[in-house]
């Protein structure tokens, strides 16, 4: 399994813990949250991971390396350069320098999510859509929802919406075939909005989860995947 990791965002929400990391390196239980990441991602099955860097990323490229002593057999690097590629961007850019699998997994830098990847890639082939997102049934829980699914597929997916008739989230994990990656124009671009587009034509499997996913964007969700991780 390959992995591309969006970690060049900001963090502008974290900024006041995070100092002078990235937030990908903040300190979680102990450890930068890189490790916990890595180390989920490692159980998963994943061995090969493309990281898209950008605000503060040379330090998660020296920190991260060539993923060795993560147990990785190869880890790459998409850099944003001069101008911020956004969620989109990043990943066109790994398309046209060939670095990706037949079909690939997608997660936020900040994301911690108890989530089965092998289920997840295993509904993927089962169906015929080149695109598969994770999703809860939020119903307002965790952020805004912003997404319904029914029937195997993502139905509707307004990321910032304020419908009320969406009860779902984007969980934060997808898998994408290159094909859906060629669409993304060149430059800066939003992830987000190509998904809008794949729901909208149908081309969006959905993969239903049932406990909550955690983040480190936020001094609030910091906290409580620290609580988790003290669990055990």
């Amino acid at each position: 399994m390959q992995c591309l990791i969006l970690a060049g965002g900001l963090g502008t929400r974290i900024a006041s813990l995070a100092g002078s990391l990235p937030k990908h390196l903040i300190p979680v239980a102990g450890e930068p949250f890189a490790v916990h990441q890595l180390r989920w991602l490692h159980r998963c099955g994943v061995r090969e991971v493309i990281y898209s860097i950008g605000h503060l990323g040379d330090q998660i490229q020296q920190f991260v390396g060539d993923g060795s002593r993560f147990g990785l057999n190869r880890v790459d690097y998409v850099e944003d350069g001069p101008t911020r590629l956004g969620t989109g961007g990043p990943v066109r850019r790994a398309y046209d320098e060939g670095m990706l699998h037949p079909r690939f997994l997608v997660v936020y830098g900040d994301s911690y999510l108890p989530l089965d990847v092998g289920a997840m890639d295993r509904a993927f082939a089962e169906q015929d859509r080149p695109a598969i997102m994770s999703v809860l049934l939020n119903q307002g829980r965790f952020e805004r929802s912003n997404a319904r699914f029914a029937e195997g597929r993502v139905t509707v997916y307004r990321k910032g919406s304020s419908d009320p008739t969406l009860d779902a989230i984007d969980y934060g994990a997808s898998i994408l075939t290159p094909g859906v990656a060629a669409r993304l124009p060149h430059g800066p671009s939003a992830l987000e909005s190509l998904y809008e587009t794949l729901s909208d034509e149908g081309l969006l499997a959905a993969y239903p989860v049932q406990q909550r996913f955690y983040e480190v964007g936020s001094p609030e969700g910091l906290a409580d995947l620290e609580r988790l991780l003290a669990l055990g």
